[in-house]
């Protein structure tokens, strides 16, 4: 039987709210603030019970898994369309509502009355940390408390920052730990946008921020107000700086960018280990022969001009992969057999010019962070090392593939992912459909000719 309740929140229109003066606007505002209040208090727990079915110690078994996610958080992401910082918030207070530590009883319980914001919830929470050795629970439950006098006049990050201040001042013996705590939180992700723009998010340690901070000030502190330099090559420079077309923060990004170059042309393995970072490009042949169409960069979603590509294949060439039925270019790179297990770098760089990445539909994984999967599985069912039997799979879907006996099947051009027998959460195949639009381009093409596709060059 579901699951039903009834539910309602009254709140002003907004039919004429164009027309409204500026307290009846405000009011409006906070009216609607607090029915958001209510429903992210119910999408929190909610999300809380997601959480504990999604455990680490369920593995595969878990829902959030067994949905295809990779964390919790992730699919209540999907499931509600909120972003992922957004998500981990909701997650994270929902966990804590199920059943809360003493010392944030109350706040707790003001998020579930609808007078307390998830932001400011998940602020509290994360800056005060937990009891230790020298701060007792009953001390970290006064400070959430007098946090809480305040918390409806400050936005969450100012009530972060208090939070930790707070901490640090009844823990001044943990200062070592958090720090190091701060160190382990250290991350960066690169995630791509539906434009074609990679958004990049992450997180700095203190010493790691002074480092790459004053790195990226060296470059444009004469944009923002740095020291008058007496030198006439450093006075030079800076006015070069003022002068330069590019916003301040576009300067900040192209050092940061000519940084990695520079780096990567220096690296004796050290950092990169054995394959050197490098921009792949695919284009058609006949694209790239009569100087039209579009090509796209490998693990891009935005499409680049024929002109890009020829720069690129001018200073670093190109590498020709032929499709067609008949060819065996580039030779027994494509056909193993049985002769070795693992794919290639030539078989990949293949499979990378027909994914594009992870082959589900709803992962962003780049070809770099793939595997090559045999769809007919190499154990299972003695399948060949081949590039007709392989597919590309992010570690997370490869997992799953094998964990919970799905099954990649492929009909002529066509694959589909089957679920296991008795699945619940997913009741038919789902198809799987290359990422690379210059592969598509060319499949199509050749389909509508009742031909070969095109052939394909990926640098």
């Amino acid at each position: 039987m579901p699951i039903t309740a009834t539910f309602s929140l009254e709140v002003p229109a907004l039919d004429e709210i164009s027309r409204a003066g500026d307290l009846e606007l405000i009011e409006t505002m906070r009216e609607w603030a607090q029915a958001r209040r209510a429903v992210d208090a119910g999408l929190a727990i909610l999300a809380g019970v997601v959480a504990a079915r999604s455990t680490l110690e369920l593995g595969y078994d878990g829902l959030a898994q067994r949905a295809g996610a990779r964390t919790a958080e992730a699919f209540v992401s999907q499931l509600t369309g909120t972003s992922g910082p957004e998500a981990r918030a909701i997650t994270a207070v929902g966990t804590m509502m199920i059943d809360p530590a003493a010392w944030l009883g109350e706040v707790a319980t003001k998020v579930t009355a609808g007078e307390l914001s998830i932001g400011v919830a998940a602020a509290i929470q994360t800056g005060l940390g937990t009891p230790s050795p020298t701060v007792a629970a009953d001390d970290l439950a006064d400070a959430a408390h007098s946090l809480l006098e305040t918390a409806s006049a400050q936005p969450p990050e100012k009530l972060a920052r208090q939070a930790r201040e707070l901490r640090d001042e009844l823990d001044e013996a943990g200062v070592i730990d958090r720090e190091a705590e701060l160190r382990e939180r250290r991350f960066l992700r690169l995630t791509r946008q539906p434009d074609g723009m990679t958004r990049m998010i992450g997180l700095l340690d203190p010493e790691s921020a002074a480092l790459v901070t004053d790195a990226v000030d060296a470059v444009t502190s004469p944009r923002r107000g740095g020291p008058r330099f007496v030198d006439p090559k450093a006075a030079a420079r800076a006015q070069a700086i003022v002068d330069d077309e590019r916003t301040t923060e576009q300067l900040a990004l192209d050092a940061l960018v000519e940084m990695v170059r520079i780096s990567i042309a220096v690296d004796n393995g050290r950092v990169f280990g054995t394959r050197k970072p490098s921009v792949r490009v695919h284009v058609t042949a006949a694209d790239l022969a009569g100087g039209t169409g579009v090509g796209h960069v490998e693990g891009q979603t935005s499409a680049v001009s024929v002109a890009t590509v020829e720069r690129l294949a001018c200073s670093d060439g190109f590498v020709a992969i032929d499709f067609s039925s008949g060819s065996t270019n580039p030779g027994s790179a494509l056909r193993y057999g049985r002769s070795r297990r693992t794919f290639s770098d030539a078989q990949r760089t293949v499979l990378a010019a027909i994914w594009g990445g992870c082959a589900m539909s709803n992962c962003d994984r780049p070809p770099s962070w793939t595997e090559a999967h045999h769809m007919e599985e190499w154990d299972r069912d003695d399948g060949p090392t081949d590039v007709s039997n392989g597919i590309l799979l992010c570690r997370h879907h490869h997992l799953l593939v094998h964990n919970n006996g799905w099954r990649v099947r492929r009909h002529g051009s066509n694959y589909l992912l089957e679920p296991p027998p008795g699945d619940r959460l997913h009741r038919r195949a789902t198809p799987l459909i290359p990422k690379n639009p210059v592969y598509r381009r060319g499949r199509s093409n050749a389909d509508a000719a009742h031909t070969s596709p095109e052939d394909s060059v990926a640098r």
